[in-house]
């Protein structure tokens, strides 16, 4: 209702200044006093006009309200996944509420309760759209962010066993019609993404997340992880030629995608920097926008057709739980929200670890800390990977998941060193007992990971492995052998310097060895992964095994895994880190 001339603003005034009417006969002091008004209301005028042109054109552009959260679960633990039902109003997601098993729930947004759907050990992979939903039956963790278990398929009513389909399935998503299925599993040492299930896609040394189909069924969305256990990543598609494309570049912390309502765009949950996700649209020309962010992180799990989408709110703390001579029980040794020990010293008064969350910043923190619960010491940027014999150095890596390079931060006075990078993206570290050299799990360009041996003080690498032998697991006391993956999922003992590697009797690919006894003849290894970890002691030779200790939290609240301890060579002290995840699944309305 606003004036739309000057002309007509000015009639108005004349017509309030009059006596009686806009025709009587105004007197002078009127006259003027409306002569004064006219020009600061006439700017008054011009400036709301302009104001509701830019905000209709704003509207045009797309400018709109922040979109609004209803919250939709009110316990306490984890969400692992979450997805529309076909009638796009009913929510089916997987989580682990109280400490208890993960279970399936079903849930409407005209209710706060959910109704669990009778699959307990499983989480949500997908729903079709004929109501059909993916599971993965005894879902466990592999790793950090990594979940596997056997695909099923099962009806979003319940009612009957589930089918069971193909075993060691980590994500899974239905094409458009609800006749295919898009998978990632391990295949030989290698994530695979495919689609349909036999077809591969893509794989990769390090792993791939929340693979999403498009609308038109011609390309699959997913997260591209090049490091094990680290999330950073970026979004990317692959055409069903096996053409990759990558749309961003790489986020600090990248969980969660979804196709937009019209196929145009990925929506994903990324962080720059630490860890708080926020949700980021980007189109298949790579242009990037911020679609919502909020206090904290979020994570998305699913858009409806009708522009509906399903996040949690997320809060996760990764600690480090101790124990070292003298202690009675286990000292929690946490510094900040994302710790993560990488080595203890032989007399266990020392923990090595990095920060890798919020609080570490951009390229992450390397620590020093000692277990008598004093303060801790920054070294310097980077993931944390081992000290040295002397406890002089630690060894850490700059920029792991873009151009990777060791370097060398002195534990007391000195000069960090930085080791040129030789053509090698460094992925993992160890100190040779000499002090003077290391061992490395590094890849060329174009090649795959394999181990190689360098002097800190210069001179080539030395590859030592063929290509596909990768994470170093453990060394010999006298640094003349070192436990690796092999090409097959298989544990080895390799020699240094020459020799056939020797196959290890008793372990499983899920297993862990994380050190080696001062006796030379066994190994420390967790079994598995998940809520807590049992470790062995594992005769090297003869594969028989003897158990040393099992590592459990007391409260199990919100735990979602139970990390390798680092063990000092005695076996009196070691560190483990605890995950812990807190999450709130929300229905978001108005994202755009």
């Amino acid at each position: 209702e606003r004036f739309h001339s000057a002309h007509d603003l000015a009639f108005d005034i004349e017509a309030l200044s009059g006596v009686s009417s806009p025709r009587a006969a105004a007197p002078a002091v009127a006259q003027a006093r409306a002569r004064r008004l006219l020009v600061p209301l006439a700017a008054a005028a011009a400036l709301a006009a302009s104001l509701g042109v830019g905000y209709l054109g704003g509207l045009r552009r797309g400018a709109a309200p922040p979109p609004a959260y209803r919250q939709l679960t009110f316990r306490r633990g984890p969400i692992w996944s979450a997805r529309f039902a076909p009638d796009g109003k009913t929510v089916v997601y997987s989580a682990a509420w109280d400490g208890k098993p993960t279970e399936v729930y079903l849930n409407s947004p005209e209710s706060p309760e959910s109704r669990p759907l009778g699959l307990s050990g499983a989480d949500v992979l997908a729903v079709s759209a004929s109501g059909e939903v993916a599971v993965a039956l005894g879902s466990r963790s592999i790793g950090p962010y990594q979940r596997a278990g056997t695909l099923a398929r099962t009806s979003v009513t319940g009612g009957g066993a589930p089918r069971e389909v193909l075993e060691n399935v980590q994500f899974a998503d239905w094409s458009p019609d609800g006749r295919e299925l898009a998978v990632v599993r391990n295949i030989s040492g290698r994530t695979r993404l495919e689609f349909p299930i036999g077809k591969a896609l893509y794989d990769t040394a390090g792993w791939i997340g929340h693979p999403r189909v498009s609308p038109r069924g011609d390309r699959i969305a997913f997260i591209d992880h090049p490091i094990l256990g680290d999330d950073g990543g970026s979004a990317a598609v692959v055409d069903r030629a096996g053409k990759k494309t990558v749309l961003s570049g790489v986020f600090a912390s990248a969980r969660g995608l979804a196709w937009s309502p019209s196929g145009s765009e990925i929506w994903f949950t990324a962080a720059e920097v630490g860890s708080n996700r926020a949700v980021y649209g980007v189109s298949l020309s790579r242009k990037l926008r911020v679609v919502a962010r909020v206090t904290g992180s979020l994570t998305i799990h699913d858009v409806s057709r009708d522009g509906r989408a399903l996040m949690t709110h997320d809060a996760e703390l990764v600690g480090i739980l101790a124990s070292s001579p003298g202690d009675v029980k286990e000292r929690n040794l946490s510094w900040l929200d994302y710790s993560n020990p990488r080595d203890i010293s032989p007399d266990g008064k020392t923990v090595l670890f990095d920060e890798s969350g919020e609080g570490g910043g951009a390229g992450y923190s390397v620590y020093l800390r000692k277990t008598d619960g004093s303060p801790a010491v920054r070294l310097g940027e980077g993931n944390a990977q081992a000290l040295s014999p002397d406890g002089k150095w630690a060894l850490a890596i700059l920029h792991n998941t873009t151009d990777a390079q060791v370097a060398l931060y002195p534990t007391g006075a000195g000069e960090p060193k930085l080791l040129p990078p030789e053509g090698l993206k460094v992925r993992q570290a160890r100190w040779l007992p000499d002090g003077r050299r290391i061992l490395m799990a590094a890849a060329e360009e174009g090649h795959a990971a394999r181990v190689y041996v360098r002097d800190v003080d210069g001179g080539k690498p030395r590859a030592v492995t063929p290509e596909r032998y990768r994470a170093v697991s453990a060394l010999s006391p006298d640094g003349k052998r070192f436990v690796v993956r092999g090409p097959d999922d298989r544990f080895y003992v390799y020699p240094l310097d020459a020799g056939e590697p020797t196959p290890i009797p008793g372990l499983a690919p899920d297993d862990a060895p994380v050190g080696w006894t001062a006796d030379d003849r066994f190994l420390y290894v967790r079994r598995g992964a998940g809520v807590s970890a049992r470790i062995e002691r594992l005769d090297i030779a003869t594969g028989r095994a003897e158990r040393w200790r099992e590592l459990a939290p007391a409260d199990a609240t919100g735990l979602i895994r139970v990390g390798a301890p680092r063990v000092a060579p005695d076996g009196r002290s070691y560190a483990y880190n605890v995950s812990r995840l807190l999450s709130d699944l929300f229905l978001v309305e108005g994202a755009r």
